[in-house]
């Protein structure tokens, strides 16, 4: 069984969030082990010099989470159609890989010297999303991904 890691900078404050991870990780269960890691999110200054080192700190901390096949969650990113990004995580099971690790980044996201040294950069839109709804997206995305994979009527 494949094992997913969503890697996150910060951690979730709403009730309702929490809840929906919750849930997609109980459903995402059934096709695969899931984890959830946070790391504290850096204090941003104002310039962009600090928000440039408070990214660095972050990346410090997101590096001993690189494990397996390793995806940063970028708005320049490679965009998937929900058939496509599910057929990416089949491609990568069936060349043996038996951990995915997905990066998600702070409110100013991911440091580029980090995320240029993941495997592959993702886009799920190019709006820009509040990181922690992110979360929610991905795991919703990962599920999707498994019915599709697996045959299920949840993907219509």
């Amino acid at each position: 069984m494949i094992t997913i890691n969503i890697v996150c900078v910060g951690n979730l404050k709403e009730n309702y969030l929490k809840d929906a991870v919750k849930e997609y990780q109980k459903r995402i269960c059934a096709f695969a082990k899931i984890n959830v890691f946070e790391v504290k999110e850096s204090d941003y200054g104002t310039s962009e010099k600090q928000i440039e080192l408070a990214k660095k700190e972050e990346a410090s901390k997101l590096i001993k989470y690189t494990q397996g096949y390793t995806i940063a969650l970028e708005i320049k990113g490679k965009t998937f159609t929900s058939e496509e990004f599910a057929e990416n995580i089949s491609n990568l099971m069936i060349n043996g890989i038996s951990q995915i690790s997905f990066f998600i980044g702070g409110s100013y996201g991911l440091d580029a010297d980090f995320s240029s040294s993941l495997n592959q950069k993702i886009s799920f839109s190019a709006l820009t999303f509040p990181h922690q709804l992110m979360r929610v997206i991905l795991l919703e995305q990962v599920y999707r991904a498994f019915t599709i994979l697996n045959g299920k009527t949840y993907h219509k």
